[in-house]
């Protein structure tokens, strides 16, 4: 190899991180920016709590129906082009949310975002791993990640002052306006060959040729399934606090509606930046004393996260609760790039993207499908603060199926998890 090959090859890996990163944020933007103005869409169109939960259900439904699909195209076909055209749905679909004039149009709209972010949210990890090696992806798994906090603030702060000054129409034009651009930028990133990176057994592992023997795979890979199960509790939880905290701080807690959004998009930024890198840092250097580091961290993080988490929506006091939220969500992203980590790293390389796919499948039914309307369902007939009560609880369920994972890992391996790697 020359030297100017592996510069060339640095700058495209740079290049892919840092347009897939700044995709992510208004991947995230897009997303949440429904949950900015969930009050003003229930008193101009009149909805139940119920019906603005099964709005975001709408969009995650199709979202996790639609991943299969391009879980399966991203392991067989170039890669940039499908996340191009998923970016450009995306948008599209989110500007049109704001030309609702009824319930089954908003909801139609909301759902398909899900298509665009099907065809994104499988490919681009698997095509950054490719970019990465093993001892790297934490930490760049941390970066890309981290545009989740960033751009869900975005969403929160962005369609909060729009909403308060031009309507929540306009909050949905101003977030979807950008998507074409990007869809642009996305077709420079370099196609690279899958597991370029990984140590010649994984990399020269049987292709299979077939959907279902991917799928077949993957179902027969424990560590794969209990990761899996673990980021389905997780999203629970994520899915409850995204869409209902702006409210539970403006109904329960008696902040203005703007405090309530601008606060909550705040904290998340900064929380979901610290904790995320955090995490991404942490697991990568444990990984010199367990090949489970990854999943140590999600499991001891949503462990210690969840009594934190209660006492964030039990407590009356403002500075307590707003101080034990920031503790809570710290230790909660924390989880967020290694667990995408241990997801690709137990796979071959050749069902990264189908890996990625049946995960998204797995954690949105179980998780942020059923959470948003339950939530909304259990405060219809108690209350919101009582309802909220579920999300603690699905944290701790988390870090005890990490912290299982972790320690059978451990296990199979037949060494111990705390032992350093002999020299």
């Amino acid at each position: 190899m020359t030297d100017a090959e592996p510069l060339s090859a640095r700058r495209a890996a740079a290049y892919a991180l840092a347009v897939l990163t700044f995709i992510n944020l208004f991947n995230y933007l897009d997303r949440w920016v429904l949950s900015a103005v969930l009050e003003s869409v229930k008193r101009d169109m009149h909805f139940s709590d119920t019906q603005l939960g099964v709005l975001a259900t709408g969009f995650i439904l199709v979202y996790m129906v639609t991943s299969p699909l391009f879980g399966a195209l991203g392991d067989r076909k170039r890669r940039p082009p499908l996340i191009a055209l998923g970016v450009a749905i995306w948008s599209i679909a989110t500007s049109l949310a704001g030309f609702a004039r009824g319930f089954g149009s908003l909801f139609a709209a909301r759902s398909l975002v899900g298509v665009g972010e099907a065809a994104y949210a499988t490919i681009a990890p698997a095509l950054l791993a490719d970019h990465f090696p093993l001892e790297k992806r934490g930490r760049v798994f941390a970066i890309f990640f981290a545009a989740i906090p960033v751009g869900s603030a975005a969403g929160y702060v962005v369609g909060g002052l729009v909403d308060q000054h031009f309507g929540w129409r306009a909050a949905f034009w101003v977030a979807g306006a950008p998507g074409l651009l990007l869809a642009l930028l996305v077709l420079a990133v370099r196609e690279v060959p899958r597991g370029q990176h990984d140590d010649s057994a994984i990399q020269h592992a049987p292709t299979r040729k077939t959907m279902i023997g991917a799928y077949s795979d993957l179902l027969h890979n424990v560590q794969y399934i209990l990761a899996v199960l673990g980021y389905a509790a997780y999203t629970f939880a994520l899915g409850g606090l995204a869409i209902w905290t702006p409210a539970f701080l403006e109904r329960v807690r008696g902040l203005p509606r703007h405090d309530a959004t601008v606060s909550f998009g705040a904290i998340v930024l900064l929380t979901g930046f610290t904790g995320t890198f955090l995490g991404g840092w942490l697991s990568d250097y444990a990984l010199r004393w367990s090949r489970q580091s990854y999943l140590w961290v999600c499991g001891i993080s949503s462990l210690l996260a969840a009594p934190v988490a209660l006492v964030a929506f039990t407590s009356p006091d403002k500075r307590i609760y707003f101080a034990a939220i920031v503790i809570a969500e710290v230790l909660v992203f924390a989880s967020t790039g290694p667990v995408n980590s241990a997801i690709v790293n137990v796979v071959a390389p050749t069902e990264r993207a189908t890996a990625v796919a049946l995960s998204i499948f797995v954690m949105h039914l179980l998780g942020d499908v059923p959470s948003p309307p339950l939530i909304g369902f259990v405060s219809d007939r108690t209350s919101l603060g009582r309802a909220f009560l579920m999300v603690p609880v699905a944290i701790l369920l988390s870090g005890v199926i990490w912290s299982y994972a972790a320690w059978r890992g451990a296990r199979v391996e037949g060494t111990s998890s705390l032992r350093p790697p002999s020299l």
